[in-house]
């Protein structure tokens, strides 16, 4: 089915391209389009990889393999199949991953676990070998393509190509970040979202990378949600080149570890918050800040309940100020909350105050706020110093839509 783009989409930024990194995309055909859906990142030698994964039960063999060559730390190579996750097919699935990681390993001269794949698409249904092997075999034969190139491949249904950039002053040595995403359903991260890759020059320890990554993964991937659902291929990957020329990071003591941290932070704030912006049917862009709990982990298990709430999602929707439904979804949290300490906000106005409506509250401003594309909503828990941020968007018509069909 066509998908109209949706309105909260942002344009495709300028990003530099990273060097060590060589990017292309092909035509695999996995379903009955014509578009490329196969893309392809050479890396240089030495590059450093670090990655967070669903944790999902049903995880596809690409996250399980995934999971094992992050021990390794480096990489030289990530191919992303759109169309079909692989996940759900037993040794099937396993086999064409492991084709992939053969193919492409006899192509650079590197080991099989320095080849990073991700696919996402339909769940159930074997990658076909044949497929994948001639996609990649076109791919290596590509010339060189562009980030909005590469982020427009690895779509589904996404309805806008994703990719966000940042740059950070490391020992007075400028280093870059460029990033891609594709995510629009199944949205609901318990570790990061759906299929993800940052792509820095910069010059750092694994070890590091991966603490850095996980902070920042805490504060962004995974505090958006769509629809509830945790995909079976979430996948989110950093890979670090090492070709900036900065005196290497070990540490958190080292010289711009913070910067580098709070670039990398940026980047996915970026990517995650363009998920939420094209998820299935979305119409507003929905912020949830929560405050006064008991700690920012309790904080943010509350936003995500307010956020996963159908009832809350429809009446945002429906532009339908019912603050009750906030109420109930705090409550339902399995959080320490006090009933009467209780305060909502819609678009900075207090609705209720300390357990009950704000006394002559007028809804006028709340209800030409919520007419608008972007939505705020503040709770504040008055029981502790606790914070947290997440953001999500509305339920509509064209959620259901989509998904009613979403095989064909």
């Amino acid at each position: 089915m066509q998908i109209d783009r949706s309105p909260l989409a942002r344009p495709f930024p300028a990003m530099p391209m990273i060097a060590g990194v060589s990017l292309r995309v092909a035509r695999a055909r996995y379903k009955t389009w014509d578009r490329c859906d196969l893309t392809f990142a050479e890396l240089a030698e030495g590059t450093a990889a670090a990655g967070v994964f669903t944790k999902s039960a049903c995880a596809s063999s690409e996250v399980e393999l995934g999971r094992e060559a992050l021990k390794l730390g480096r990489a030289r190579a990530l191919v992303v199949n759109a169309g079909n996750s692989n996940a759900f097919t037993g040794w099937r699935g396993r086999a064409a991953v492991e084709a992939i990681r053969a193919q492409v390993s006899g192509a650079l001269g590197c080991g099989l676990d320095e080849v990073f794949v991700s696919s996402t698409g339909v769940i159930g249904v074997p990658l076909p070998i044949d497929k994948a092997e001639a996609g990649i075999a076109a791919a290596l034969a590509a010339e060189p393509c562009g980030w909005e190139e590469a982020a427009n491949a690895i779509g589904t249904t996404d309805t806008f190509a994703k990719g966000a950039g940042a740059s950070a002053m490391v020992g007075g040595q400028r280093v870059e970040f460029a990033g891609i995403i594709k995510g629009s359903g199944m949205i609901a991260p318990d570790m990061a979202t759906m299929l993800g890759y940052i792509f820095t020059d910069a010059d750092i320890a694994p070890a590091f990378l991966q603490e850095a990554l996980e902070c920042a993964n805490a504060a962004t991937f995974s505090c958006i949600t769509v629809d509830g659902d945790t995909s079976t291929s979430d996948t989110v990957l950093v890979f670090a080149t090492g070709k900036a020329g900065n005196a290497r990071i070990e540490s958190w003591d080292s010289p711009g570890a913070d910067a580098f941290a709070a670039a990398l932070a940026d980047v996915c704030r970026n990517l995650a918050q363009l998920v939420v912006r094209d998820g299935e049917g979305a119409r507003k862009f929905i912020t949830i800040r929560v405050s006064g709990a008991s700690s920012d982990d309790s904080a943010r298990r509350v936003g995500l309940s307010i956020a996963n709430s159908p009832l809350v999602k429809t009446a945002i929707a429906g532009e339908d100020a019912n603050w009750g439904r906030v109420v109930m979804a705090v409550g339902k949290a399995g959080q320490p909350a006090d009933r009467d300490r209780l305060s909502i906000a819609f678009g900075g106005v207090w609705t209720a105050r300390n357990g009950v409506p704000v006394e002559d509250y007028d809804e006028a401003p709340v209800a030409a706020h919520l007419t608008g594309e972007e939505i705020d909503i503040a709770v504040d828990l008055g029981i502790g110093a606790g914070r947290a941020c997440v953001w999500t968007c509305d339920l509509t018509h064209g959620y259901i839509a989509i998904n009613a069909d979403y095989r064909s």
